[in-house]
């Protein structure tokens, strides 16, 4: 959903893409009631493009032979996200329209992610290793395009910026220099190297569950594929859980909502 900003005017703070906001709620809060509302300190548009160019970065590793090597498997992933992305309509009607991409990494991490503006990356290692069904397939891509829907990402740089405002804003009124800041860096480090919040990791999840229902998927595969995952958390625990909530809450919190969206599974089913 689009938010009414102001940029900084020249004798304001710093940087490309830094903006005065408001706080705002990005998504409707569908079947399963998320309405937490989230301050943003960078525009969309200016996140989406820094997304795009670190995703082109990332989508180099094809010249390496790591990208979309099992053309079964990608079409595979293709054919899960393609069946969830019109229910990304019931949280915010402009993403059906996205430009999505959705890739594969030859790689034995077991790890995915969604990008700010539909770009999905599947590692093959998270597919081959914990025996995925398409169902649990659809949990995972359902809990990280809901990242993308709630803007985590852009909420985490904004988090950044604010905590490097009045440092970096100084050095702007001193003469110090703008300290200009990268989008595309910035994106790739948020979505590689930095975790979520647990708040962020939990939306994701119950508006995930949502998803996969509204797709055809049952949603009983969520409880099913976490539990696969923590089951290596003793010997290789993924990074893909590295700030998760603890197992059980996640998998009570996940339990709790299934009979709000089985209704959702139920009539798509019936649809076909």
């Amino acid at each position: 959903m689009k938010t009414h900003c102001l940029r900084l005017s020249a004798a304001g703070l710093f940087g490309a893409g830094l903006i005065a906001c408001a706080t705002v709620q990005t998504t409707a809060p569908g079947a399963v009631g998320i309405e937490r509302k989230q301050h943003m300190l960078v525009s969309e548009e200016d996140v989406e493009k820094g997304a795009s160019q670190a995703y082109a970065q990332v989508q180099k590793a094809g010249t390496l032979g790591k990208l979309n090597t099992n053309p079964d498997l990608t079409a595979r992933v293709r054919q899960v996200a393609q069946r969830l992305i019109p229910a990304t309509a019931t949280f915010r009607p402009d993403a059906p329209d996205w430009r999505w991409e959705i890739n594969t990494f030859q790689t034995d991490e077991i790890n995915a992610y969604a990008m700010p503006g539909g770009k999905i990356m599947v590692y093959t290692g998270l597919i081959d290793n914990l025996n995925l069904t398409d169902a649990e397939l659809g949990a995972v891509i359902g809990h990280e395009i809901a990242h993308a829907l709630r803007e985590h990402t852009r909420e985490r740089v904004s988090r950044a910026y604010g905590q490097q405002l009045a440092v970096v804003g100084l050095a702007v009124l001193t003469g110090a220099g703008t300290g200009a800041m990268d989008l595309a860096n910035d994106v790739a480090s948020v979505t590689f190297q930095l975790p979520h919040s647990r708040e962020q990791e939990s939306e994701a999840d119950i508006i995930g569950l949502e998803l996969m229902a509204r797709a055809g998927y049952d949603p009983n595969a969520a409880v099913s594929v976490w539990q696969k995952m923590m089951a290596m958390e003793n010997s290789a625990p993924p990074q893909f859980l590295s700030t998760h909530p603890s197992p059980g809450n996640r998998i009570a919190a996940l339990q709790a909502r299934i009979s709000t969206v089985m209704p959702l599974y139920l009539a798509a089913e019936k649809k076909g």
